[in-house]
C-alpha cells in the first residue's frame, strides 16, 4: 500500500541551504513546475499522532511544504483508494508536493513536536470550495507505519 503514484500529484524536491546563522530553505518560485498562479499562501500546525482528514478541493492546487517536523500525507482519488503515502520533512526529505483538485487526502504529524506545513495556494481558501467527509469514511490503516 501506498507505492502508486496518482495523477495530479507531483512531488519536487527543494533545496535547503546550510549556512552559518541557520538554514535556508527554498518554497517555489513562479518558473517552477507545479506553479499555477497565486491566491493565498497559509500555514497548518499538528500535533504530534494527530491527523487531519479528509478532505478535497474541487477548484484549489496546492503547493505543500512541511517547513518544520516530519508530516505523513496520504491521498487517493476513490474514497476506497489506493493510496498514494508520501513522508516529508526538513531534513530528509525536505521536497514540495503539487496536488490538483478532485484528490482526496489527510496528513498526520509523524514527528515528537508540531509539525507546520505551508500552502501556496492558486486561489484564495474559501470554505464552500472544499469538500470533507469523516475519517472513518475512506478504508485507510492510519497505525500503518
Amino acid at each position: 500500500m501506498g507505492d502508486i503514484e496518482i495523477p495530479g500529484i507531483a512531488v519536487y524536491p527543494l533545496q535547503r541551504v546550510i549556512t552559518r546563522g541557520g538554514d535556508v530553505l527554498h518554497g517555489m518560485k513562479v518558473t517552477d513546475q507545479g506553479y499555477s498562479g497565486f491566491g493565498e499562501v497559509y500555514f497548518s500546525k499538528i500535533g504530534p499522532g494527530e491527523i487531519k482528514a479528509w478532505k478535497r478541493h474541487t477548484l484549489m492546487t496546492m503547493n505543500l511544504i512541511v517547513i518544520a517536523g516530519h508530516v505523513r500525507f496520504v491521498f487517493c482519488i476513490d474514497l476506497g483508494g489506493p493510496f498514494m503515502i508520501i513522508q516529508a520533512d526538513t531534513v530528509n526529505n525536505y521536497k514540495r508536493l503539487t496536488v490538483a483538485p478532485g484528490i482526496w487526502f489527510g496528513f498526520e504529524g509523524f514527528s515528537h513536536e508540531t509539525s507546520i506545513l505551508v500552502n501556496i495556494a492558486d486561489i484564495p481558501h474559501s470554505p464552500t470550495e472544499a469538500e470533507r467527509v469523516d475519517i472513518n469514511k475512506i478504508n485507510f490503516d492510519w497505525k500503518l507505519t
